[in-house]
């Protein structure tokens, strides 16, 4: 069991970046694409998100307190929020095909894309993100992990006002109208 512990939530984040890496390789010619300076205003906190969840400790005790008890149910609890988190923006990236960028960009024909889990929220890869983060802070159980998802988040918020904005230049009244009906991260919240 010990191995499971230790090895779970890295094979589940390994093999999703496997996918992307992967994924990554058959998309359309950039056309427009957001500032290094941008880029880097989210990729810095996903980054010391991951710090915080993978590293033993970290300097500050209050962060390495725990919210959850020492039991075996918040570790499976959280290994199934980020399996479905995962396997949710795994599933996203298809339905997006060659629009897919890790930046804020627009493609070569950039098609706007609202079937599939694009139906359930505007932006299924940064909610699957989310629960795969919040899965893993979960299992974790301690501070730190909240504070991970929580810089995530504002992370992501920010980026995905940036896309918006870019979507509505780009389609106009139909991504409006898609805007309007379908929430951004969870249904029925925002």
């Amino acid at each position: 069991m010990f191995l499971v512990h230790r090895y779970l939530f890295l094979a589940m984040w390994l093999g999703w970046s496997f996918y992307w890496g992967v994924a990554a390789v058959d998309v359309k010619a950039t056309v427009r694409r957001e500032s290094a300076r941008s880029r880097l205003a989210h990729v810095i906190p996903l980054l010391l998100a991951f710090i915080l969840l993978g590293a033993r400790r970290v300097p500050l005790p209050y962060f390495n307190a725990r919210f959850l008890p020492l039991a075996e149910w918040p570790f499976w609890l959280g290994a199934v929020i980020a399996a479905g988190g995962l396997l949710f923006a795994i599933w996203a990236r298809g339905y997006l095909g060659g629009n897919w960028s890790g930046t804020v960009t627009l493609k070569q024909g950039h098609e706007l894309v609202t079937h599939g889990p694009y139906a359930i929220v505007r932006h299924p890869i940064y909610t699957g993100l989310l629960l795969g983060l919040a899965g893993t802070a979960v299992a974790r159980a301690e501070w730190r992990g909240v504070l991970a998802v929580a810089l995530v988040f504002f992370s992501l918020w920010r980026k995905l006002k940036l896309e918006e904005r870019w979507m509505g230049e780009t389609f106009g009244a139909a991504y409006e109208d898609y805007r309007r009906g379908t929430r951004a991260l969870a249904p029925f919240l925002f």
